[in-house]
């Protein structure tokens, strides 16, 4: 990989980290939410989908996080 590619490929680390930051940062909202409803609220309809979405979240920061360190591996 010559210096030009290994510039490109530090722009989508660069990029894909400032997502997963993003992602973070809701996923982080939505769990706020879940955890502060009463306890009878959590196991209703609306907070089971904040906590399934939390979970879905934490999720795709891992998935990011992955391509971000196979991205670092190419790149040297």
């Amino acid at each position: 990989m010559n210096a030009k590619d290994r510039k490109k490929v530090g722009e989508w680390i660069e990029k894909l980290s400032n997502v997963k930051s993003e992602i973070e940062d809701m996923q982080q909202d939505q769990q706020d939410k879940y955890d502060n409803m009463p306890e009878g609220l959590q196991d209703s309809e609306k907070g089971e989908a904040l906590e399934e979405a939390a979970d879905t979240l934490q999720e795709a920061a891992g998935s990011v996080d992955s391509a971000i360190e196979s991205l670092q591996e190419i790149a040297g």
